[in-house]
């Protein structure tokens, strides 16, 4: 596997535009749309709140029921969630439009939106944004990189990653983008994910290989603890790679779910490192846990503690709300036995042991916990598996941002 810049338009046959529609946003880009060449087999996974915006729903019907896709449009600043019958009649009107201008069915045209919830999108301006994007896809790297720049709210950067591998000779391409800075939490989240392949796979075992990689990847981070009402992932594969098709789980499948996993995590971690007025990417590692599931619930907790959080803005080595989040998490386990450690580019340093504080140095801590990424490790020294997952720190900003988020 091979590590390339590049998003969505890096494999063969996918193209990308983006456009100021101006749906809430005054001074930029905010609507995007990516097409494949020819119809691509598509998996998706969807938010777990029981509160589902039309995309969701729209999408959830046509990853179900359609052998394929060929075109997302995506908006950002109005999420369409909690608007009735109308915001289905938005979905529809939307592929509409884009039939209309690429010829492309209606039943093989996603949708996802991103923002405010409970305002109506101007439908005028949304149609407007299709028409034009229709004019400028574009394969090229810099296409893929506006539509990353598009589907942003109160994102502070774009977020895109790409690999490359081989299966049967040929050279196969992975490529995404995502967005999501807030209401951020594991199963899912205000998060919005594209990925992309010219891979020749089975619509079963593309649904399988995205569906196994969630649990480990988006559903490992978390900001603020509030699960969205427009989490979507979607995964198209078009085939144009050229590979003799994948129908079931030999080694070329193992390639791609690899691959897969590098992407997905990738940008599941440059979520949580943007997180809404986050300084640090906040990364917690269990080792040695009895169960796989028991460590994600101990990393989980971790990150999901206010007070950590809060902690690792401040730069302090607060250990004890690390121990407080890891009780409370609802596994048992022996605190005189675990071992923490923080580390970042800075280096390592233990600070618990034996049931209390190491003789460790304040400086050399602050030190490490002032980098941009910073990790606790946590030895439960109870068996083999393993867990990680991403949050960020908590700041004054965050608060400042969501206080006056809809104006």
């Amino acid at each position: 596997m091979e590590i390339i810049t590049g998003g969505v338009t890096a494999a063969k046959g996918f193209l990308a535009a983006a456009t100021a529609a101006g749906i809430k946003y005054k001074d930029r880009m905010d609507m995007a749309m990516i097409v494949s060449e020819v119809p691509a087999v598509t998996a998706g996974t969807f938010t777990t709140n029981v509160v589902q915006a039309a995309p969701v729903k729209w999408d959830k019907k046509i990853v179900a029921e359609e052998d394929c896709a060929r075109a997302v449009v995506i908006n950002a600043g109005i999420a369409n969630a909690c608007t009735g019958a109308e915001g289905m009649e938005y979905c529809q009107k939307t592929a509409e439009a884009v039939e209309k201008h690429l010829q492309i069915p209606v039943k093989q045209v996603l949708t996802a939106s991103t923002g405010v919830i409970g305002m109506q999108l101007p439908m005028e301006k949304l149609t407007w944004g299709v028409e034009t994007m229709a004019k400028e896809l574009a394969h090229s790297k810099e296409s893929g990189h506006q539509a990353a720049c598009a589907i942003l709210t109160t994102d502070t950067k774009s977020k895109e990653a790409a690999v490359t591998f081989e299966v049967d000779g040929k050279t196969v391409t992975i490529g995404g983008m995502c967005k999501g800075s807030g209401m951020i939490h594991p199963n899912m989240c205000t998060m919005l994910s594209f990925v992309t392949t010219d891979l020749a796979i089975s619509k079963e075992l593309l649904q399988e290989a995205l569906k196994s990689d969630i649990p480990d990847t988006y559903n490992m981070i978390s900001v603020d603890g509030d699960t969205s009402t427009n989490d979507t992932v979607l995964l198209l594969a078009n085939g144009m790679a050229g590979n003799q098709k994948i129908t079931k789980k030999d080694e070329n499948y193992q390639k791609f779910v690899k691959a897969l996993n590098y992407v997905n995590t990738t940008l599941s971690k440059k979520m949580a490192g943007d997180g809404e007025g986050a300084t640090a990417l906040f990364e917690t590692k269990v080792i040695h846990a009895d169960t796989k599931e028991h460590a994600k619930i101990l990393a989980k907790s971790v990150i999901c503690s206010s007070l950590t959080k809060a902690a690792i803005y401040g730069h302090d080595a607060n250990w004890g709300r690390i121990l407080c989040a890891l009780g409370y998490a609802g596994v048992n386990f022996d605190p005189e036995a675990i071992e923490l450690f923080f580390q970042s580019k800075s280096g390592q340093i233990q600070i618990y042991k034996n049931g209390v504080a190491t003789d460790y140095n304040e400086a050399e801590a602050t030190k490490i916990l002032s980098d941009e990424e910073v990790t606790v490790l946590v030895d439960m020294k109870m068996g083999e598996k393993e867990a990680t997952a991403w949050g960020c720190d908590l700041t004054y900003d965050y608060v400042k941002i969501n206080a006056d988020y809809r104006s």
